[in-house]
């Protein structure tokens, strides 16, 4: 097995982050800064192995309730890096994307946090069969964005396929030709 970039293997490092993970909960928000965690579970939304990224996304979902950790988040650009785990295959990666982006939405955040593809995303999972996924989204899209948002991304929505273009629903089942039995 290959070294990753800080020396560690792939099983290595998911157990250390799974270690860090629970340590989290212990821990207050001043020691994680202190040792860069966000950092570091920002970092693992870069990487392949879809087990990182949810543990990353689920830790930075975690520290972003703290105020001075969701500021660095945001002032460190991970807006965008979250936003990328919407498209994961994985439930629990997607729901954590968009708890983390509820919880990254301030006044001065929220053109960030509820941009136009984020809005149209959010739409598009508000259809999906997974009632988590389905009701998250909605609760995102009446309580973190405007009218005006929802409505625009509607009007392009119309005529389209409704689905995750570019961004695949998790476990999205293909749809089948009606004609098929």
């Amino acid at each position: 097995m290959m070294a990753g970039r800080d020396g560690l293997s792939g099983s290595d490092r998911f157990a250390y982050l799974q270690g860090l993970v629970t340590e989290f909960q212990d821990a207050d928000s001043e020691d994680l800064r202190t040792l860069q965690v966000t950092e570091l579970f920002l970092d693992m939304l870069t990487e392949e192995n879809q087990n990182l990224v949810e543990f990353g996304i689920g830790g930075l979902c975690n520290l972003s309730m703290d105020q001075e950790s969701r500021n660095q988040i945001v002032q460190t650009d991970g807006v965008p890096l979250v936003m990328g785990c919407l498209s994961s295959p994985r439930d629990e990666t997607v729901l954590s994307a968009i708890t983390t982006l509820m919880n990254l939405t301030t006044a001065t955040s929220h053109s960030q946090t509820t941009n136009g593809s984020v809005v149209l995303c959010m739409l598009r999972f508000s259809l999906s069969e997974n009632p988590r996924l389905r009701n998250l989204a909605s609760v995102f899209l009446q309580d973190y964005c405007t009218e005006e948002q929802v409505e625009k991304a509607r009007e392009h929505m119309q005529g389209h396929i409704q689905s995750a273009v570019g961004i695949p629903l998790p476990d999205n089942k293909p749809f089948l030709d009606s004609s098929q039995p």
